[in-house]
């Protein structure tokens, strides 16, 4: 094929990706010097479009960036008033009480967002400073130097064939290039994951490890809307099956958010974690509160879990990973929302400097520096034992673990477990089938509780269907050949989208089918498929989700 020719642009930093992480590295480094040129790409079709978190924001990374956001309206307008943590059983429950949690754990002083709108806000702001903001620009491919080095990113791709390639009336997209080029897509970006394994990023340190996270957004009865009112639960109906728990989050307008997150190294392949969602508010706790009201949204995105000892290397020649592109999720606080933009500003600070020295295309040491010793680091490395303990020892053991592991590392700055491996990947994580019963879910009733395309349809997702499916298959093989005999092909239920299917016809042999115009672009088939052979790359600009306020 004849050399593709693309017009360049040239900036000073190029991002990708408009969440937290990205947006505040774009207003840091307008802030230092407004003469910096400085783009951010988005693949959703606005700003906001592709954000799904909880979220409850400790406004720590807010701060910093913008000490008067309260006096520029930003979208923190729930303080949390109550915080309360259950463990379910199935007929009832039992409330943890809040004294014996380290403090680390106390959501006073953070707010209950839509990180949608706070990016939505973020984005206004960047722009006032001069940042340019494309969004429906998906970034398809790295541009790499002569030595190895990153240039920037080749954007704005579309129309091309269904088998893709291109055809006359395919727009080759724009490289956009940088002195520097950060990637902030979010969880398990393709771009980043490129780039991890391009320059080995990930050598000597721990696996990634993910959980899935589904959300609605329901409108409740005002009665039992309690405004500012924050809930989490384990326990049932998960128990030994997998780890995981809930939030139900009371916002402004009579709405809550329900959520559900999974641990993604369950071994059981017959789990089905968006149906085990679903018969969470069935529990007589959540069901009370959500009768008579209105499910008004849904969406799905997986989690970065792995902590301090699996982030990758933060940076290569011309590159910095950012946000949870590396993953910066304190897991026992839920919370990521205020790294991604802590990480934002350190890698701005650094590019600065470096620019104001002359530098161009090398490593930003110093950012990942910071990022390990500053108040990133500090925040992960007191909890970074949570997730392997409950991995190795279970819930119940965890809480009392873990607990204590959290309050001497608070006190003393160490652990008496020093810190403890993950071990396998999440993939490697699934067994067999043959070592496992089918689980029987309870059929969605309509009501509280609803099937997987339906709920989709209220993500407002869509896809050209003349396009390409962004969901690549290594081996089209696979899926029937292996992964359905030994592992019953879990790709059916770890998508909470419904996007894959194995379809048996009489008479004919099972044929595997992707549906990829369902796509909420989570990303759990890219982590949890057992022969990895799912890769997850952009569709083109816009294409996706679309979600108002999540």
């Amino acid at each position: 094929m004849a050399e593709i020719e693309r017009e360049a642009m040239e900036y000073d930093v190029v991002i990708v990706g408009a969440g937290p992480a990205g947006l505040s590295a774009a207003i840091r480094l307008k802030q230092l010097d407004a003469d910096l040129n400085v783009v951010v790409l988005e693949k959703g079709s606005e700003v906001g479009a592709h954000i799904l978190s909880g979220a409850v924001l400790d406004p720590v990374g807010l701060d910093k960036l913008i000490p008067d956001w309260k006096e520029k309206g930003a979208p923190l307008n729930t303080p949390v008033t109550e915080d309360k943590f259950y463990m379910l059983g199935e007929a009832g429950q039992i409330r943890v009480p809040n004294w014996p949690m380290p403090s680390l754990m106390d959501n006073h002083g953070n707010y209950i967002v839509s990180m949608g709108n706070v990016c939505r806000w973020m984005a206004e702001q960047a722009e006032e400073l001069g940042v340019e903001i494309f969004p429906g620009m998906a970034c398809s491919e790295m541009v790499y130097g002569d030595n190895g080095e990153v240039k920037g990113v080749v954007a704005g791709v579309f129309g091309l064939e269904a088998d893709g390639s291109y055809g006359p009336n395919t727009e080759p997209g724009m490289e956009l290039l940088g002195k520097y080029v950060f990637l902030s897509e979010g969880v398990r970006g393709s771009l980043a994951k490129e780039v991890i394994a391009k320059y080995d990023l990930q050598a000597g340190k721990e696996p990634q490890k993910f959980g899935i996270g589904m959300k609605e957004i329901w409108d409740i009865d005002p009665a039992k809307h309690k405004e500012g009112s924050v809930t989490h639960t384990m326990g049932w109906p998960l128990e030994s099956n997998a780890g995981g728990g809930s939030f139900i989050y009371h916002l402004e307008n009579n709405q809550v958010y329900v959520g559900f997150v999974v641990h993604l190294n369950y071994k059981n392949p017959y789990l089905y974690p968006y149906m085990e969602f679903q018969r969470f508010k069935h529990h007589p706790m959540v069901a009370d509160l959500l009768k008579g009201g209105k499910r008004v949204a849904y969406g799905a995105r997986a989690i970065s879990e792995g902590g301090y000892q699996s982030m990758p290397k933060m940076v290569a020649p011309g590159v910095a990973l950012l946000g949870c592109s590396v993953g910066m999720v304190n897991v026992p606080r839920i919370k990521g929302n205020h790294n991604a933009m802590l990480s934002g500003i350190a890698a701005a600070e650094a590019a600065h400097a470096a620019i104001g020295e002359g530098r161009a295309a090398d490593e930003l040491s110093a950012y990942e520096t910071e990022v390990r010793e500053g108040e990133i680091g500090q925040d992960l490395w007191k909890v970074r034992n949570v997730k392997p303990l409950w991995s190795k020892y279970g819930l119940v053991a965890s809480l009392v673990l873990g607990g204590f592991d959290m309050h001497v590392n608070s006190i003393f700055g160490n652990s008496l477990f020093g810190t403890v491996k993950h071990g396998k990947t999440d993939a490697e994580a699934t067994q067999p089938a043959n070592l496992h019963k089918p689980i029987d879910y309870p059929k969605p009733d309509g009501k509280l509780s609803f099937d997987r395309l339906t709920n989709v349809s209220f993500s407002m997702t869509n896809h050209e269907e003349s396009q390409p499916a962004h969901l690549h298959l290594k081996d089209p093989t696979v899926p029937i050949k292996v992964n359905l005999p030994r592992f019953a092909e879990p790709a059916q239920r770890y998508c909470p989208a419904g996007v894959y299917e194995v379809v048996e016809e009489e008479g004919s042999e099972p044929r595997f089918v992707i549906n990829f115009q369902n796509c909420v672009h989570c990303k759990t088939c890219d982590i949890k498929d057992p022969s990895q052979n799912i890769n997850w790359v952009t569709p083109q600009g816009g294409d996706g989700p679309n979600y108002p306020n999540m």
